[in-house]
């Protein structure tokens, strides 16, 4: 049998890879459940095949409130501020982008989450197939090129508006 796969999610300030998310996931596909009693599954599952610190019990079950959303599409409502993901391995444009847009950020006085996925398995979740890759708030906004600072601005501006 094969081991199951390993999917990288944030435990609080750290990147953490646990077992058996994605089947456990996959496994609330069809069911009828809340979403607390869904993340109470997902703890059981994660927990049989991962160490998880009794201390750290509250993170992990937030972590996969958060990763049980996003799988289900469930991510962003209003007023929660901006989410930025920026998707690809470490590349001199990657950076660019990245960069670019802390630039614009600063210059806006917004604050967002902002996160580097380079994970491959990650990215292809969300339907990507080249990069460099930006997602604001759940939505892909481009893909493959590095989007002009003008665009970026409008995307972040219409995002703010939203939010």
């Amino acid at each position: 049998m094969d081991s199951p796969l390993q999917r990288t999610i944030r435990i609080g300030t750290a990147t953490v890879g646990l077992l058996g998310l994605d089947i456990a996931l996959g496994q609330l596909s069809g069911r009828e459940m809340t979403e607390n009693d869904a993340v109470e599954f997902l703890y059981e599952q994660v927990q049989m095949k991962n160490y998880i610190p009794e201390h750290a019990v509250i993170e992990y079950k937030q972590a996969l409130r958060n990763e049980y959303r996003r799988y289900f599409n469930l991510e962003k409502t209003a007023g929660q501020g901006l989410t930025i993901r920026v998707l690809g391995r470490p590349c001199v444009t990657c950076n660019k982008l990245k960069t670019m847009i802390i630039d614009i950020l600063q210059e806006k006085n917004v604050a967002a989450d902002i996160e580097d996925v380079q994970d491959l398995d990650e990215i292809w979740r969300y339907g990507v197939t080249k990069t460099p890759a930006l997602i604001i708030n759940g939505k892909v906004k481009s893909e493959g090129i590095q989007p002009p600072r003008v665009q970026i601005e409008k995307w972040l501006d219409e995002a703010m508006a939203e939010s």
